[in-house]
């Protein structure tokens, strides 16, 4: 069925966390970098002892084409840290997509204080003591017992309602999925790993999860549940821990289990859309998503829920004899059509998703500004140069070299498409150390002169880019990506490109983290 947002009423003001006069209103807040809905009208309160002689609170969304005549999926989304099962049905999109797509959601209440029972006993460390993710230490009172999963009372209330759901609704019981966002996806990564052969999918978002919880000392993986289809969301600002390289190993350490239990192509076929920044893993046994959003901070982006049921939950179910199999997804699951990336100091290219060795690697260049005979210097920018012959290569241009390599021409065919786009112009000339250049027999100006290496000329490949195909440019920590449309890259992403142009997708220790 066709969907649209109801509208609301904004409550700025109200900065008390997930305000409880939002319940059954029309009130929308913007928390924690997560924007909510009205709350919705078919959202069901449940309570009932499930499990350990005590009560449970859960609630349910069960869309109007809901006829009980054939079996639907059924997603449990679980809230984070001092949440409620209603906060995340408001702070998420998935009664939406439930609306259009016809499949019913739970959204469980964690039994004790808004938090659920994971595998440490307090969370409020400070960084001086260890943050999560932390592999060689843990915060205060963390128990690490995954032979006493069943002992875990969220675990057992989760195992009963997925009974009770099934006993009330026709459950498609190849479909069933789980998503959490903060301690919902540390609880979502503890029932993935332990229990996974009961869902066919599992996602989260914000931060990772402890990665001692995942590896042994040696790095090899501890993993009880199986292969499984799994969606990782990491917000370019979550700042969890704050340390920003650790925040990179921990990220890169979580996907890198997933990738190998699930037997994956270690090259993504990546897509960036707006803030979006998508890579797709392919894998024998399963796949892996990982998506990181540009300008985000800790939380889940309101289309996150969206975006893991049309990219993957929506094709995929667990058969009888427990593989994973694909269907149809509601979204193809395709790279860029055109796509160009470069790193700082890396000796390859992206070119459109395949990787393009270069003779030389690619490096930045600072654009200078002189103030008198004697005076002082200021950079007015700083640009990563790449060689012509790439640029050519990647744009389908045709390049001609001077007799002494220190000038050249590029040539561009006006039929000739790079994604979407049409060449901007039909021919450019370039010479050494100008910041000239002769664009259709007139003169422009580049962000930075040319510089003459290696036998050839480097330019701008962001001036390039824009100049002569009119693409979008996003440059993060010495990475540029460009391509046919909008598109912002960020942290987490410009981090995997960097990897894979380094030629080090993965580490040295991947293969040794178990067979599977």
């Amino acid at each position: 069925m066709d969907i649209s947002i109801k509208p609301g009423v904004p409550d700025d003001d109200n900065r008390d966390y997930l305000p409880e006069k939002c319940k059954n209103s029309d009130i929308v807040v913007n928390e924690n970098g997560n924007n909510s809905q009205p709350y919705p009208e078919r959202l069901k309160e449940f309570t009932a002892v499930l499990a350990d002689g005590v009560e449970d609170t859960w609630y349910e969304y069960v869309p109007a084409s809901y006829d009980g005549t054939k079996d639907v999926p059924l997603v449990f989304s679980m809230h984070g840290g001092l949440m409620t099962g209603w906060g995340q049905a408001i702070y998420t999109s998935w009664t939406l997509m439930a609306d259009r797509d016809g499949f019913i959601v739970v959204f469980p209440n964690a039994h004790q204080g808004r938090a659920w029972e994971l595998q440490w006993g307090y969370w409020g460390v400070t960084p001086e003591e260890t943050a999560p993710g932390d592999k060689n230490s843990h915060p205060v009172g963390l128990k690490e017992s995954p032979d006493n999963v069943l002992e875990n009372h969220d675990v057992k209330m989760i195992l009963a309602l997925m009974d009770l759901i099934n006993s009330k609704y026709r459950i498609d019981k190849g479909r069933v999925f789980m998503q959490g966002m903060s301690m919902g996806n540390m609880m979502t990564s503890l029932f993935a790993r332990n229990l996974g052969n009961k869902l066919a999918g599992a996602a989260g978002a914000a931060c990772s999860t402890f990665l001692s919880l995942m590896y042994d000392e040696n790095y090899r993986i501890k993993n009880i549940g199986g292969p499984l289809a799994i969606w990782e969301t990491r917000p370019e600002t979550n700042n969890i821990p704050e340390d920003i390289e650790f925040q990179k190993k921990i990220n890169k350490y979580n996907r890198l289990y997933w990738m190998r239990l699930n037997g994956c192509n270690v090259i993504p076929r990546i897509s960036i859309q707006g803030e979006n920044n998508l890579a797709f893993y392919e894998g024998r046994n399963a796949d892996v998503v990982y998506l990181d959003v540009k300008n985000r901070d800790h939380g889940q982006s309101f289309d996150d829920a969206a975006l893991v049921w049309d990219y993957l939950f929506s094709g995929i179910r667990r058969n009888a004899d427990g593989k994973i199999e694909k269907i149809p997804y509601t979204l193809e699951r395709k790279g860029d059509e055109f796509a160009l990336a470069f790193a700082e100091n890396a000796s390859m290219a992206w070119i459109s998703g395949e990787v393009v060795n270069m003779e030389k690697p690619a490096f930045k260049w600072k654009k200078l500004k002189y103030h008198g005979l004697d005076g002082g210097v200021k950079v007015r920018g700083e640009y990563l140069m790449a060689p012509l012959s790439i640029l050519a290569k990647a744009f389908g241009a045709e390049l001609s070299y001077g007799d002494d390599t220190l000038s050249a021409e590029i040539s561009f065919s006006p039929d000739r498409l790079a994604g979407s786009c049409k060449p901007a112009c039909r021919k450019m000339r370039f010479s050494k150390a100008s910041i000239g250049c002769v664009v259709d027999n007139t003169v422009r100006q580049m962000y930075c002169e040319a510089v003459h290496r290696n036998g050839e000329l480097y330019v701008s490949a962001e001036w390039f880019a824009g100049a002569a195909f009119n693409m979008t440019v996003s440059e993060c920590e010495g990475v540029v990506y460009i391509t046919d449309h909008f598109s912002h890259l960020s942290l987490y992403m410009a981090d995997l490109i960097r990897d894979i142009l380094d030629g080090c997708a993965v580490p040295d220790n991947y293969d040794s983290m178990g067979d599977f």
